[in-house]
């Protein structure tokens, strides 16, 4: 039984999240219809990441097995059509080994932070940034963010809903830099926990305007307590940028 592997750039906003659900359209439906109309076979398709409501992707990979082989060579090009009309693309395509997990293989997962910096509201980057109209101070947030960086307990930084077995991750990197009128926030990990990139974002923001201090991001990651978080930052800003495998 062939395994294959995609990778897939989709634009978050029409799908409740990554993952199937019932009576309503996710990324995950969309793929799996798209190689059943095309394969006539039903299959399941894993992630490396399940990525919420609205938030994007550059760089998601995913992998499905099927029964009968598929021409390589036309299957990026095959999904694609039958993909048409939702927002998602395949990007590349590629048999794998029987052993290649999407999700539990992957050594890094990177994801980028868009913040539109400026008075008016965006038009072009509508769904794509978050709006914050008061001025950031993008220095200050890349110097109070190094105080995350390593490995942590980060309970104030996770979602009521998280089911990861445990609150401790190494968050390898977390970048902040001012480009034009946007902040970009970048993070890299091996993995993260549900709503922290966004619970981050939001807690910076904190710091970026003026309302908290540099070394009040230390300090709500020391407390382990999730009300010390700031407000979570919206999904539209968010996009899984690139995953990483040996």
């Amino acid at each position: 039984m062939p395994r294959y592997r995609l990778d897939l750039e989709y634009d978050g906003r029409p799908f409740a999240g990554w993952q199937r659900q019932p009576d309503v359209p996710t990324v995950q439906t969309a793929v799996e219809a798209a190689i059943c109309r095309m394969t006539g076979e039903t299959v399941t398709l894993t992630a490396a990441g399940r990525t919420d409501a609205g938030v994007h992707a550059l760089g998601q990979v995913a992998h499905f097995d099927l029964a009968r082989p598929f021409l390589v060579a036309k299957l990026a090009d095959a999904l694609n059509f039958y993909l048409r009309p939702a927002p998602v693309a395949v990007l590349a395509a590629a048999e794998v080994a029987a052993d290649f997990h999407a999700r539990f293989q992957a050594t890094s997962r990177c994801y980028r932070y868009r913040i539109l910096n400026r008075r008016a509201p965006p038009t072009l980057a509508r769904g794509l940034v978050w709006h914050v109209a008061q001025p950031l101070d993008a220095t200050a947030m890349a110097r109070s963010a190094q105080g995350l960086v390593g490995r942590h307990d980060f309970t104030t930084f996770r979602d009521a809903d998280c089911q990861a077995a445990s609150p401790v991750k190494t968050l390898a990197a977390l970048g902040v830099e001012r480009r034009g009128e946007e902040v970009w926030i970048e993070a890299r990990a091996r993995s993260f926990l549900h709503r922290q990139v966004r619970s981050m974002v939001g807690s910076l923001k904190r710091v970026g305007e003026g309302a908290w201090p540099e070394a009040a991001i230390a300090e709500v990651l020391a407390a382990q307590d999730r009300a010390r978080c700031g407000p979570v930052a919206p999904a539209e800003g968010l996009c899984l940028l690139a995953v990483s495998y040996e």
